[in-house]
Order: C-alpha cells, then structure tokens, then sequence
C-alpha cells in the first residue's frame, strides 16, 4: 500500500538519514506494508531529496511499464500503478506573510510545532498534546495504531533513556519526530530515518536534552537479548 504524500512546512529540517533507494522503489510502487508506507510518508513531507528520488523511481516505473507487452491487470496491481500516480500538488506557502507581532509570531510556532505529521493525522488526530500515552516501562511510552498486519508506533523516550539491546525480525523504520537518540549506526534528529534490517542490532539512547519521540514501523516482532524484555514483549506487542 503506498500512502500519498502531503507535503509540510519543514521548518528547516535538513534529514541526514534517509530511508533506502530500495525503500523508496518500493514506496512508489506501492509494495510496503502499510505501516512503512506511511513512515515512508512522514520523511516524504519534508524531505526535497527522496521526495525527488521517489518521482525518479515513479517516470521509471511507468517507461518500463510502456515498453512491456499488452496484458490484463489484476485490480491490486491496477489500483497500485494508480496510487503511485495520485501526488497531490506542493502548497506554496504564501509570499511575503509576517507575523504582525513577535508575541503572534511565537504562537503561530508554537502551534505548529504541536503539529503531527500529516499522514498520521487521520489516526491519532491533529496534535501532540492530545495523544494519550500508555506506559512501557521506565522513560518509555507508547501510542500504537492499527494499520493491518504491520505495526505502527510513536515511542517517547526520556531523556537519557537507553532502549533494551534488539535487532529485528524483518524491515523497521524509525523516523525522529522531536528529540533525538545515538545508537552503534550514528545520531539521529527530527527528519532522520534509521531503515534497518535483520542484520542489525542496536541500543537506541536518548539525548539528555529533552524526551526523544519517533515513528516506528515494524512488519516483524523485534529480537531482545535480555530475558525480561522478552517476557515483556507479548503485552506490549514489540
């Protein structure tokens, strides 16, 4: 399932790291679970460059597609080359629009600093300060969401926080929303993407300046190391 993109204010995010070229082929297809798909979706709104590799992998898709010989489609795959062509226009933010105050300016930041991004939108409301957190254990919280066989979560991790040793069962993506974390690949802000396969294990922790909050999209269970986590992870469906 491919989740189109709506495009957002960046506020000046410049990722570092990005989803993989694969990730984004199969993006445009429209080959992802949902669940990475919409991930996919969130780093789209405000990042230019794999918003430009996805149209690549989109004018690639349909040349090829013109070249193969004459065939029915079954509906899935028709309605897969639809998505794929179903971008919504870029809003241009309007020209010359300023605060009339540094206090109305303030707000006006603020407020869309409480924003969540766009594709989540539709399944945990417009903001932040309305989620409702559940408990994970010391400094960790989760929102999960159901989005078919894959998993969706945000995860809020207090500063310093370390996560448990894992590695994973299939594909995960993590996007940083507020915050940021270190772990054995490198450190990751607003805007970052860490797409990791079964090969890798990790130790996410939390910078010590504020909670670290991120997207997580999983199509497998994790990998604990340590007992506890492991009993754990039935009832918090890790």
């Amino acid at each position: 399932m491919k989740t189109p993109i709506r495009r957002q204010n960046p506020l000046a995010l410049q990722p570092n790291h990005h989803p993989d070229d694969a990730t984004l082929v199969s993006y445009a297809a429209g080959g992802l679970a949902t669940a990475l798909s919409i991930t996919v979706a969130c780093h789209l709104a405000i990042c230019p460059r794999c918003r430009q590799r996805v149209s690549e992998a989109d004018a690639l898709g349909g040349h090829l597609l013109s070249h193969l010989p004459q065939q029915s489609l079954s509906a899935e795959h028709r309605q897969a080359m639809l998505d794929a062509l179903d971008k919504p226009a870029a809003d241009e933010p309007a020209a010359g629009h300023r605060a009339t105050t540094a206090m109305a300016s303030k707000e006006a930041s603020a407020e869309a600093d409480d924003l969540l991004p766009a594709p989540l939108q539709h399944l945990l409301g417009e903001r932040f300060s309305d989620l409702k957190w559940s408990t994970l254990g010391p400094g960790m919280k989760q929102v999960r969401m159901h989005v078919g066989n894959s998993n969706l979560r945000l995860f809020k991790i207090a500063p310093g926080t370390c996560m448990p040793l894992h590695s994973h069962g299939g594909s995960e993506l993590t996007l940083v929303l507020r915050g940021s974390y270190s772990d054995e690949i490198g450190r990751f802000c607003p805007g970052d993407v860490a797409d990791l396969d079964p090969e890798v294990e990790h130790q996410p922790i939390a910078d010590r300046d504020q909670d670290c909050i991120c997207l997580i999209a999983t199509d497998a269970p994790l990998r604990f190391r340590g007992i506890v986590p492991r009993l754990l992870q039935p009832f918090f469906g890790l």
